[in-house]
This record gives structure tokens, C-alpha cells and sequence, in this order.
């Protein structure tokens, strides 16, 4: 997903007091919910989700399996299958976000670690999933990888130029995802969805939105789940889940407490 780098007083994940931290999906310790495990409250608050830095793409699989970000066998397998080197540009396989051009960033790999995980079971194959900021393409390569063949993954940017480097960085090692249908990237406002393709069984948004946009409800299938960062740009944010029960109405819990760019124009995206 795809975040812009922003400034914040204090890195909570790591502890340290920095003027320039770029850990724009930084948990926050102030949000924890009472729906996050203690555990998952105790590895974010210890930082150990930031520390998860490989050698190469399997030692990082490794290393956020050993801090139990990761748990679930089909994530382990798909970002072991989709090399986070072919997605960014500098030191990829560090737990942290880093940049890609157009005041954009490739988020940190717990994170995206955290999401897979958050909505594994409704990537099943042959199910649909849209990423709404999909950037680099990383994430929504490891969505295309757990929906199979038979499934459908749309990610979507506002930034032309991220979405033709985001095919480039797909062909380079993951040209069958494309080839078969499975993964489309567009250009578009995700914050409208994509209609073309929805309902979708999964929605992952890589942007703080003041609020749930009601475009991204409507085209979640009945049983699906949308993972959204809520929240003011610069205040208070959490990461939320929402769940749409059988007869259309919805479920909505709040995770933990983060810090994203926010879900905006091209044009502020832009000018930030």
C-alpha cells in the first residue's frame, strides 16, 4: 500500500525520539483497542514488529514468523513467493517504510504482513480483492498470490506514474499474475472503489480516511471485510476492521492505534 511520508515527534515502534521519522504506519500506543490481543498489543508496544529486518526476502519472512507477526501458512507462502526486492528500490528487505518517488513511500513489511494476516481468510481462491493505494504493487503481487488463479486483485493509485512502475516492478518476477488475469492495477480514485470488478470479498486501504467512505461499503460483498486506517491527517488514527454481516449491515472494530498519510486528492497528495 502506498503511504507519503510524513513527520512525527516520536517513534513509538522503535522508542526513539526522531524529528524525521518516516514510519508512516506507525502504531500508536495511545489506541490500543480492547479487541487487540494482549499479545498483539505487547509486540507492537515492544517495537518487535519493527525489528523484523532480513538478509533477503526469506530471512525477512523469517524474522516476522519469529516475532509472530506473521502466523498464518498461507501468508508465510505467499511473501516468500513475492520478493519484496523487486518492489523497492533501496534496502527492501529492512522493516520500514521506504520511499518510492512522488512523495510516497512502500510501507513497512510488518504492516503489510499485519494486513495479509487481517484478511487472509477472505483471499481465499477465486475470491476478489481491491488494495486502494497500491503503489509499488507489492502487496496487492502477495493478494494476487492467495486468490490464485481463479481470483481477482485490483489495485488502484491516483498517481499514473506509480501504477506504470508498479507493472514494471510485477513483470520483473511476477509476470504470471498479470498474464493470467488474476492482478489488474488502474489508475483511479480509490476512495470511489473500482465498480467495474467489485463486490469484493476483501478491501485493504493504505491511506487514513476521515472517514469510511461509503463507495468502499457498497462494493464489499456481504461477508467481506475491509481493513481501513480512520482517522484525521496529523491526529489521532486507528486501524479498523469492518465486516459486512449476511443482510448488508456491517460490523466495525477498532484494532490499534496508527499514523498514515491520509486517503485524499492527487492534487494535496501532491502539494503534502
Amino acid at each position: 500500500a502506498t503511504a507519503v511520508l510524513q513527520t512525527v515527534p516520536h517513534c513509538f515502534a522503535t522508542g526513539s525520539s526522531r524529528s524525521h521519522c518516516t514510519a508512516s504506519t506507525c502504531p500508536s500506543p495511545g489506541k490500543s483497542s480492547s479487541r487487540q490481543s494482549t499479545e498483539e498489543q505487547r509486540r507492537f508496544a515492544t517495537g518487535m514488529a519493527w525489528r523484523s529486518h532480513g538478509k533477503d526476502n526469506d530471512d525477512l519472512v523469517d524474522q516476522l514468523k519469529s516475532n509472530r507477526i506473521i502466523s498464518s501458512s498461507r501468508v508465510e507462502a505467499a511473501m516468500r513467493a513475492v520478493d519484496r526486492g523487486s518492489y523497492c528500490p533501496g534496502s527492501p528487505y529492512n522493516d520500514a517504510p521506504q520511499t518510492i518517488g512522488f512523495q510516497a513511500t512502500i510501507s513497512a513489511p510488518h504492516m503489510h504482513a499485519y494486513a495479509l494476516e487481517l484478511l487472509q481468510e477472505h483471499m481465499q481462491p477465486g475470491m476478489r480483492v481491491l488494495d486502494v493505494g497500491s503503489g509499488s504493487g507489492y502487496l496487492a503481487a502477495c493478494m494476487a498470490e492467495m486468490v490464485g488463479s481463479s481470483g481477482k486483485v485490483v489495485g488502484i493509485d491516483h498517481v499514473k506514474d506509480l501504477v506504470d512502475r508498479s507493472i514494471v516492478n510485477i513483470n520483473k518476477r511476477d509476470k504470471r499474475y498479470l498474464d493470467d488475469g488474476r492482478l489488474q492495477v488502474v489508475v483511479g480514485d480509490g476512495r470511489q472503489g473500482y465498480p467495474d470488478s467489485a463486490p469484493f470479498d476483501a478491501i485493504h486501504v493504505g491511506a487514513a480516511a476521515d472517514g469510511v467512505p461509503q463507495a468502499l461499503i457498497d462494493q464489499l460483498k456481504p461477508g467481506g471485510r475491509l481493513v481501513i486506517p480512520v482517522g484525521p491527517e496529523y491526529g489521532d488514527q486507528s486501524l479498523d476492521q469492518i465486516d459486512k454481516m449476511a443482510d448488508g449491515t456491517t460490523k466495525r472494530s477498532s484494532l490499534m492505534g496508527v499514523r498514515y498519510v491520509p486517503l485524499t486528492s492527487l492534487s494535496h497528495q501532491l502539494q503534502r
